[in-house]
Formats: structure tokens, sequence, C-alpha cells
């Protein structure tokens, strides 16, 4: 039995510039953080030569071609591994919630399935084969944060170039930057669940026809990424609240399915109670919620959104990316 453990993450700032559709043209560069949320990847050898997959269904198939799940379909294609398997993934949050669950799984069980063939293999790897399968094989319009911060997990830079190759660097918070970033920087999940898919098509689309607004506000949002790592390793988390509300109004002009009118009302009532700034994880459209307020403005602003229906989520930065937990 092998058991991996790979987190969520949180996107800081630039999230967009790692789509393919925008990198290979401009380059792309972000900040993203690994969170205390985990996917969880079970894998055992099975009696029968059958393969069976349980997630929130299960699956019992008697070749790989069958296994109706796109992901384990080919993660188990990638490595070679045809039969006698089980597959159990365990999640901390909901899917389809912003917080790239779809890639934490795809980098946990090719964690496990390497392991699983005695293979050696770094985070670099882990996360270029996550991306290979999620975006060149099944076609996924998505980015290469996701992959990167689930196989490298810690406060991270990314840098893309036109070629599609990352440089990964830690962005070094100060101890007391770190501690305010967690007691400040809240999240709350909406309880609205979409696939990134249905909002980053459109937008990938729009940057592959070079339509004027997209590829403006997606450069501002590089920009910004910048300015968000500079306010972190700089300690100055009022700073990084700020550039939250910045980055969130132009993530608007992304797509009108970036936010919606219940999104924008609950945005207006954070500010109103207390809120620096903020914005919706991921693509958009749903998931999770994350504000910056000060310290006395906390509960102020926990009270009036858990009365709005939503629900608060404590967590803590998690240094370690995807990683074994359990080999038996």
């Amino acid at each position: 039995m092998i058991i991996t453990r790979t987190p969520f993450r949180l996107p800081l700032g630039g999230g967009g510039t790692d789509l393919p559709s925008y990198y290979r043209t401009n380059g792309g560069f972000l900040v993203s953080a690994a969170i205390d949320k985990y996917m969880y990847i079970i894998i055992n050898h099975r009696f029968e030569k059958s393969i069976r997959v349980s997630y929130s269904t299960t699956e019992i198939v008697e070749s790989v071609d069958q296994i109706e799940h796109p992901i384990v379909r080919e993660a188990m294609r990638l490595t070679g591994i045809e039969e006698h398997l089980e597959i159990v993934s365990v999640a901390d949050l909901p899917a389809n919630s912003g917080m790239g669950s779809s890639s934490s799984f795809a980098v946990g069980l090719l964690n496990a399935l390497h392991q699983l063939k005695g293979d050696t293999v770094g985070p670099q790897q882990l996360a270029e084969e996550a991306f290979h399968l999620e975006v060149e094989i099944l076609g996924e319009p998505i980015g290469k944060q996701d992959q990167y911060i689930a196989a490298f997990g810690g406060v991270k830079s990314l840098e893309i170039d036109r070629t599609g190759q990352v440089k990964v660097n830690p962005v070094s918070l100060p101890d007391f930057g770190l501690r305010k970033f967690e007691a400040c920087v809240l999240l709350f999940y909406t309880g609205v669940q979409r696939k990134a898919s249905q909002v980053l098509g459109a937008q990938s689309k729009a940057l592959a026809r070079d339509e004027t607004q997209v590829v403006k506000a997606t450069n501002q949002i590089k920009l910004i990424g910048f300015e968000v790592k500079s306010a972190l390793e700089a300690g100055d988390i009022d700073l990084f609240g700020q550039l939250l509300r910045r980055h969130w109004d132009t993530k608007k002009l992304l797509s009108p399915h970036v936010s919606s009118s219940e999104i924008d009302g609950w945005y207006d009532l954070a500010l109103a109670n207390g809120a620096i700034g903020g914005k919706i994880m991921g693509a958009g459209g749903g998931g999770f919620f994350m504000f910056y307020c000060p310290p006395a403005k906390r509960a102020q602003l926990n009270d009036c959104l858990i009365s709005q229906g939503l629900t608060a989520m404590q967590y803590a930065i998690e240094p370690e990316g995807s990683k074994v937990l359990v080999t038996i």
C-alpha cells in the first residue's frame, strides 16, 4: 500500500499568465502558495487482475482503457501500469472550488504510481508530467501553476518562458510576515462549484485571438504578480491586501464568467465590513474567496460573511509539496 499527500494551493498574484495561450507570446510570472489542505491518494495491489477506482463514484473495470476517470486512465497509461490495482482518493476540500484540486489529484496519483514502480522522481518531473497529462493529453484549458505548487509546496514564484520552461523560486517571507499573512488573509467558501474549464476556455481563446482588453488585463495581472512578490518578501502584508483588490478589479476584465451579481454582492459586503481587498480563487465564478482583513476587523468580517451562508476555513501555509506518507 502507498499513500501520498498533496497540498491544495492559494494563487496570490499573476494567475492566468501561466496559460499556454499567454506565456507562449509574453512569458508568464506568478506567485502561489501551498496550504495545509490535501488530496490523499491510496493505491494498493489488488488480488484480482481488474482495476478498482474509488472517488465520488466507484469503478471496477478489466482494463485501463475502460476507466472513465480521465486522469486515472491517462496516469496509468503514462506510467505503464495496467492491472491488479486499487486506487482511492480522499480530499480535504470539495472539487471545482478554485483550489487546484484536479492538479493535486494528478500530481499525487503520479507520485504514487511512480513509487509503486520504484521510480525516483523530483517535483519538476511530477509537475511537468501532470501538466502534460491534463493539458496536452486531456486538453484542459488550464495553466502550469496548479501542478507546480502541488509538487513543490511552500510559497513560490514561477517564471515561465515562451517555450514553457518553468523556473521555480522560493518567496522568502520573513517570519513576522508569514504570521501576519496567516492571521489576516482569510478564506471563505461560497458553496458555488464550477469547472475551471468553463471560465478559462473563453479566456484562453480570447488570448489566442489577441483580444486587446484580455491581453492588456493579463499583462497588468503579471505586473501585479511581481508587486505581490516584492510585498511578501518585504513582509508588507497590508500592501498585499491592497494588491488583491487591484487584482480582482483587473481579473473581472478577463471574462464575464469570472464574477456574478451574487459574488459582487458578497465582495461589496466584505469591503463594508473590514476587508481591504480580496478575490475569488482560481479561474473565478465560485469556489473560495480570499480576503485581506486587519486583525481589528476580523471578527466583524467573519460574522458578516457567515451570516450570508459562507463558510470560514482555517489554514496554514504548507512548506512541502506532494510526498509519500506510507509505503507498506
